[in-house]
């Protein structure tokens, strides 16, 4: 089912649910309320889903949970489910499958099933589960459907075809905590994540199904500390698996958010831990489309954003700035890095294949994005509740125009909006324009606050100060000489270098100005300063014992960089360097 209008284009549809009821919007080009689906008024409404290919629509209204078909705009099946709270089509529309609350009854006997699967062509219950826990309740299908899988007390029951009554295979380990199925067509491969306990490590290991037995069955396996949970991500060819593993707590007290690391997985056995050049957490990571390269959001704010390939090699690096998520479009050409939460809904679109800026839109109080599956317009949303003033949403053009913009009343609020999806292949990709498109919504620029200046201050010329030293992109920053790019490493030691050859010539001049008039003879040899560097024993005795540690902290991130795990200890002290840099400028200088 493809809306179009009367001259051919495309229309697309938006779902808004909240206090106001559950609606349809069509739109871009025209916004108009859908007539496919009635309003359905009140605060009811609990949850709503669309197929994958966008045919069909499901939701639940507190007595029964619906579905209806877009494109005969008829009512399928009805159910009598007014607790689902969770609802999912499987990708060929054969089945729904609903979830409610577990309950047991008060003398303590078990419960009834609550996640139900019904057979979307009959209306028929083709099975009922007992599932405790919301986390991960849906099943996970093949994009066929010819394999279904759910994760039952440490195991991973795969069903075929559809036939729930027959389990076909089992993927047993001890304390299985999370899998994910491989997307695309067979061969079926499978990820599966192990947490670690007395002392053993945590491990994640691919499997093709169904060849689950033996020693040395699995695909690929990386092992790894320092993690209480895992977000398993493959890419859309199936040939590698990235995982974000992460803790609740930073026991170095670095962190609010625990510590992450970056782990690279592929199904031909390689693997690799991805090394960041910024410390701090892991805001987001994506796949490009491609499956060819992926980008990283991280570090401590402002926050470094990287494109990585497929040997987890930084391809392009886009600087710092205020920014926690990163959005490919379906098409994989262009890139969002944004800021939402509690960052200000910085917005920067990126033309991926030229790395060129397109523009820098700032979606304030954001907590919602999504990309429009055409691959040109944007959503964003400000929904309860996490936010529950100035809820609304926004239809946005990526080169930053605003062509459709809702306010909910004061008195009301927004809970859930979304893209009616469609299939991958439906739209081609169009070439990127870097000209804002023409809208009749006025673009709201939001206003700046400038920042408290004490009265005495406010008469006198303002200084350029900056609490954070914002990093630009590394094609934008200014180029050496050399033809030849240096790598990261060499950067960071050469600007150390350079400060620190700065800073001892001011602090020569400072002291003898004499002195720094008088050219030094040529015949003086370079390195006959840095014998003493100070002139106090003492002192020159500790700038030694700094350069030997730090010798030995860049041997450490050699080690660490090839992929070698080091210990607890060896890490502290990787984490020191900067504490230890900062003392040896401290020393050469005379503070």
């Amino acid at each position: 089912f493809f809306p179009t209008n009367n001259c051919g284009s495309f229309y697309f549809t938006s779902l808004v649910r909240g206090s106001e009821g559950l609606y349809m919007v069509n739109g871009p080009p025209h916004f108009t309320e859908s007539t496919v689906f009635p309003r359905e008024s009140g605060k009811n409404c609990k949850v709503y889903t669309f197929s994958k290919d966008g045919t069909l629509f499901a939701w639940g209204n507190g007595e029964k949970v619906n579905i209806i078909s877009v494109t005969n705009k008829g009512l399928l099946h009805s159910f009598d489910l007014p607790k689902a709270v969770c609802l999912e089509f499987s990708p060929k529309n054969t089945v729904l499958a609903t979830w409610q609350p577990y309950t047991t009854s008060k003398d303590g006997t078990a419960g009834i099933p609550n996640l139900q699967l019904y057979d979307v062509k009959t209306g028929t219950c083709l099975k009922s589960f007992i599932q405790k826990k919301m986390q991960n309740w849906c099943p996970s299908w093949s994009e066929d459907e010819t394999l279904c899988a759910r994760n039952v007390n440490n195991e991973v029951h795969f069903f075929e075809n559809n036939n729930f009554n027959t389990i076909a295979n089992k993927l047993h380990l001890q304390k299985i905590n999370d899998f994910v199925l491989s997307p695309g067509p067979q061969p079926y491969k499978v990820a599966v994540y192990v947490p670690g306990s007395k002392g053993a490590p945590s491990f994640v290991r691919l499997y093709q199904y169904p060849n689950f037995a033996g020693p040395h069955a699995a695909l690929a396996n990386k092992s790894f500390f320092k993690a209480d949970k895992v977000t398993m991500l493959w890419n859309k060819k199936a040939t590698a698996v990235l995982v974000i593993a992460s803790t609740d707590v930073d026991k170095t007290g670095a962190s609010y958010y625990g510590e992450q690391t970056l782990h690279y997985i592929a199904t031909n056995g390689e693997s690799a831990v991805v090394q960041l050049p910024k410390n701090g957490p892991i805001y987001d990571v994506v796949w490009n489309s491609s499956s060819t390269e992926f980008c990283a959001v991280y570090g401590f704010m402002p926050a470094k954003a990287t494109i990585f390939n497929l040997k987890c090699d930084p391809v392009f690096d886009f600087g710092t700035g205020p920014r926690n998520a990163a959005y490919y479009s379906p098409h994989g050409h262009i890139l969002v890095l944004a800021g939402f939460g509690n960052l200000r809904g910085q917005m920067e679109v990126w033309d991926v294949k030229n790395y060129k800026l397109i523009s820098k839109p700032v979606a304030s109080d954001s907590t919602y994005f999504a990309w429009c599956p055409d691959g040109e317009h944007i959503l964003t949303a400000t929904c309860a509740p996490r936010l529950r003033v100035n809820n609304g949403y926004k239809i946005w053009h990526y080169t930053g125009s605003i062509l459709h913009k809702y306010d909910v009343p004061s008195n009301a609020e927004l809970w859930q909006v979304s893209w009616q999806p469609f299939l991958d292949g439906i739209f081609p990709a169009k070439t990127i324009t870097y000209q804002a498109v023409p809208s009749e919504v006025p673009n709201e620029e939001p206003k700046v606050a400038t920042a408290y200046r004490p009265p005495a201050l406010r008469n006198k010329p303002i200084t350029n100060s900056k609490l954070h030293e914002e990093e630009p992109p590394q094609n934008m920053k200014p180029q050496s000489g050399n033809d030849k790019p240096l790598s990261k490493t060499a950067l960071k030691n050469q600007r150390k270098h350079e400060a620190k050859k700065a800073a001892k010539q001011e602090a020569r001049s400072d002291k003898s100005p004499d002195l720094a008039l008088t050219p030094a003879p040529q015949s003086t040899p370079r390195n006959t300063v840095s014998q003493s560097i100070s002139g106090d024993p003492e002192i020159d005795k500790k700038i030694k014992n700094l350069k030997k540690k730090l010798k030995a902290i860049e041997q450490l991130k050699e080690q660490a960089a090839t992929g070698k795990q080091l210990e607890k200890n060896q890490l502290e002290k990787i984490q020191k360097e900067t504490a230890l840099l900062q003392e040896l400028e401290d020393l050469e200088l005379g503070i």
